[in-house]
């Protein structure tokens, strides 16, 4: 027997609230993305460029 005309009373699945980011923690993002820059900044003159840049 097909069972497509039968209406299943199920709970609704409850919604999952979208995850808001803090003042202080896109700060520290921020902060963590710019010192993370500065070292790959220096990394590269350090170890990669050629000798005749610096």
């Amino acid at each position: 027997m097909s069972d497509d005309n039968i209406i299943k009373f199920q709970r609704p699945k409850p919604k999952k609230e979208p995850r808001t980011i803090t003042r202080g923690t896109r700060k520290a993002l921020i902060w963590l993305a710019v010192v993370g820059a500065v070292v790959l900044v220096w990394a590269y003159f350090q170890y990669v460029s050629p000798p005749s840049l610096t």
